[in-house]
């Protein structure tokens, strides 16, 4: 039987337990927080004192702090895409309005929420060029991102399982530089989007176990299949105003490393992570092939750790049109 049948067994399988995934990982519309609860009232009159305050703390946040916090909100905002990637996985019937396209809805739900939130921020903030941001955001809608996973579900439940560990890396550390700046509200709204991806992680990676019960040693070939052509974050087609697709991305990287947001030694701590979340040196009835899948993705974190030391930025820092240094100290 082809492997595709296969997949599509267990996603059909599994769906059975969606609801149970739903409760579990997922928080009602009604009980969750959203973003008018974190900023500003417009509807109260001291709404313009309070933006005045947001304003004057927001100043002395440095350069290549705003750079990252663009570029996540960036990433955040171009759901539309990932939504639409996750709803041509194997397994998830859109139209038929199935188990798994339930979760897809009600997890972009949830994720929509930080782009709101950050945009709104930036917005008050008046650290940075809005319309360059808004261009940057359609740009990358408009471009979509290839994420190396086809509609395969054991390689977009990988991708997602590391990909959410990395965001929460990224906010959460962008709300422990707001704190130590003195911005105590932009540290608790950052972190309680990190809480959000943290759970969303949790989500991705118990569908990856329980996957790995059914299924192992094809799970451990596509995990090794992702940790190989190594995860590709979902803003690498980023660019800015009247520019193609080039080295846009890799800039802001060098800006979140520079800052100590998102590291080389980062993505080596979570592909770690994940080997020990999975109890991958445990799991057993794998096929021959899948053994030696297994021998190196045990040997990886290592190896990738020795390039990740070796690993040299640039001096000079890219002046993106999103942040003009001028606007910041």
């Amino acid at each position: 039987m082809p492997q595709k049948n296969i997949r599509l067994e267990v996603m059909q399988f599994l769906e059975k337990k969606v609801d149970s995934f739903v409760d579990q990982f997922l928080i009602p519309v009604e009980k969750i927080w959203q973003p008018s609860d974190l900023l500003p009232n417009s509807e109260e009159d001291n709404f313009m004192e309070e933006v005045k305050e947001l304003r004057e703390i927001a100043k002395d946040l440095p350069y290549d702090f705003w750079v990252v916090m663009v570029g996540d909100t960036i990433t955040e905002e171009a759901l539309p895409t990932y939504e639409s990637w996750l709803m041509e996985v194997e397994g998830v019937d859109n139209e038929g309005r199935n188990g798994w396209s339930k979760w897809v809805r009600q997890w972009t739900g949830e994720e929509n929420r930080h782009g709101d939130l950050l945009n709104k921020y930036l917005y008050l903030s008046g650290r940075v060029n809005m319309r360059e941001v808004e261009v940057t955001t359609q740009h990358l809608i408009n471009d979509g991102f290839d994420i190396g996973t086809g509609k395969d579900p054991y390689k977009n439940f990988v991708y997602t399982s590391f990909q959410e560990l990395a965001t929460y890396v990224s906010h959460n550390r962008v709300s422990q530089i707001a704190k130590q700046y003195g911005d105590k509200k932009l540290s608790k709204l950052c972190k309680l989007i990190a809480g959000d991806e943290m759970r969303h992680h949790h989500a991705y990676s118990e569908f990856v176990n329980q996957i790995f019960k059914v299924d192992p040693s094809e799970m451990m070939l596509a995990f090794q299949y992702m940790m190989k052509q190594k995860i590709t974050m979902p803003a690498h087609f980023l660019r800015e105003s009247g520019e193609k697709i080039s080295t846009a991305f890799e800039e802001f990287s060098n800006s979140a490393q520079k800052i100590g947001v998102y590291t080389a030694s980062d993505y080596v701590d979570i592909m770690q992570k994940l080997i020990e979340k999975w109890e991958i040196d445990k799991i057993g009835n794998l096929t021959a092939e899948a053994e030696k899948a297994r021998d190196y993705l045990m040997k990886l974190p290592e190896r990738m750790a020795k390039i990740s030391e070796r690993l040299v930025l640039p001096d000079e820092t890219k002046v993106f049109k999103w942040v003009q240094p001028a606007l910041v100290r």
